[in-house]
């Protein structure tokens, strides 16, 4: 296991070797003789609800620094992509104005999203839509539905207010609120959560790398978390975020007779609070799909303290992900995604590692492989094949424009997970390897449709779907 672990911390290394990201031309061009302009002023305007103060925040740029003219579009450009990634408007252009001798200002006009929606949910049970069409025979009995609701820049300071109800496989309730800046500097943020959930269907066991269930009349699982977020934010790309959180789970009796080392000792019920400190870096031309730049994440956890330590471990995850231009609208991305947990003697449910989540091999979506530690490289090729816009009828026409980007691709995924337990599962301790061609469709709010075809080193083909970036 030791080998396997540095091999992926040697990995990370490597995709630490940034490359320069390149920055996209704007309309911007300059016929002002000499060598530099100083910026008088910032000016915004458009924003109707988010407060000015917010929007500089973003700005890499003060009044009173000094640009060369030679690096004055890409500075405007890296600024206008800066503001799209707040998710907080729809479009944004830059511009010079009041040019006068060396000095001039500059101003930012912003298109404001809408910020209130509400939602139906219409959501699947399972990991994936291939294991639910497939594997669950799109049986309706494992869709959620209800309704939700999000408030974003509620108070004009980018903070978000969210509510669920959910019916179905699941029943839940969830609230969060979270200000990313409490003080005049805008570094520090809070945030609260709270969520209840609950089911008459139970993910108890593993065999042969596939989830088995367990289901009664009665509900035999029940799940309630809440927590407290600090943020900070020195600057424009890092952020910092400490999560303190509570969790409470109750299962049927007949779960822990089943497995009784479902919660650990034949428990039917464990409780354990969860600190975790997080640290993300992003520069990238996009946050929502990064075509240059780079993404860098890294986490520390501790679940069971103070008394709560019906669960405990100690883990680390490493995330990266690197993404730069070849040629015109070719693009290449090499990612890593990877967790060690301290601690190989764990409940089922705290074993959980590739398959999961966004954790996985592209081509093993039937699948689940249980762990302590895992490792996945990921290596995306793609080339744009069609970059337009098309307006809806009978819609404001700020809102009508909608944007559509369809890449081709190809790919390769390996990875390895280690269990000190593998039990009957053949994909434990062991290289995986699965490779593939597909479309991504890209649109408006942020919006992914991937569509691949997959083979895995089992022999096994099949195409399958999903709804995010796939690193």
């Amino acid at each position: 296991m030791l080998r396997r672990c540095c091999f992926m911390l040697v990995i990370l290394c490597l995709l630490g070797d940034v490359l320069p990201v390149a920055a996209q031309d704007t309309s911007i061009t300059t016929s002002k003789k000499g060598g530099y302009l100083i910026v008088g002023h910032i000016h915004v305007t458009g924003n109707k609800k988010t407060r000015t103060s917010i929007i500089l925040r973003e700005l890499n740029v003060v009044p009173g620094d000094t640009i060369y003219l030679n690096n004055l579009a890409e500075t405007l450009e890296e600024n206008r992509k800066q503001l799209l990634n707040t998710s907080l408007f729809l479009n944004v252009t830059a511009n010079v104005v009041n040019w006068e001798g060396e000095e001039a200002d500059l101003t930012f006009d912003v298109w404001e999203r809408w910020y209130t929606i509400a939602v139906p949910i219409l959501k699947l049970a399972d990991r994936n839509f291939n294991q639910w069409w497939v594997e669950k025979k799109h049986s309706l009995s494992r869709v959620n539905i209800g309704v939700k609701g999000t408030q974003s820049n509620l108070t004009g300071r980018n903070d978000n207010l969210y509510g669920a109800i959910q019916f179905g496989y699941t029943q839940k309730l969830a609230f969060q609120y979270s200000v990313p800046y409490i003080d005049k500097r805008y570094r520090h943020g809070l945030g609260i959560l709270f969520s209840y959930s609950r089911n008459r269907e139970v993910n108890d066991s593993t065999s042969f790398n596939k989830q088995l269930f367990f289901r009664q009349d009665n509900f035999v699982r029940q799940v309630y978390n809440v927590g407290l977020t600090y943020s900070y934010r020195p600057g424009i790309n890092t952020r910092h975020q400490v999560t303190l959180t509570y969790n409470y789970e109750k299962v049927a009796d007949s779960v822990a007779l089943i497995n009784p080392n479902y919660l650990g000792n034949g428990r039917t019920r464990a409780q354990f609070l969860d600190l975790v400190y997080h640290v993300t870096y992003t520069k990238a031309d996009s946050w929502q799909y990064p075509l240059r730049g780079i993404h860098l994440l890294g986490e520390i956890g501790k679940r069971g303290f103070a008394g709560l330590n019906d669960i405990s471990d100690v883990r680390i995850r490493l995330n990266a992900a690197k993404y730069w231009q070849l040629y015109s609208k070719t693009y290449f991305a090499l990612g890593l995604r990877s967790q060690f947990k301290f601690g190989a003697e764990q409940p089922y449910i705290n074993r959980q590692a590739m398959g999961y989540s966004d954790d996985y091999l592209r081509g093993l979506e039937y699948y689940v492989i249980d762990g302590t530690c895992f490792g996945i490289i990921k290596s995306t090729l793609r080339q744009e094949v069609l970059s337009t816009r098309f307006r809806l009828p009978v819609v404001p026409k700020k809102f009508s424009a909608v944007p559509l980007r369809i890449f081709v691709k190809i790919y390769g995924d390996t990875g390895y997970t280690y269990s000190k337990f593998p039990g009957n599962g053949d994909l434990n301790n062991r290289m995986l390897y699965t490779g593939g061609a597909g479309l991504d469709i890209v649109s408006f709010y942020d919006t992914c449709l991937r569509i691949e075809y997959s083979v895995n080193q089992l022999g096994q083909k099949g195409l399958f779907l999903h709804t995010s970036i796939d690193m």
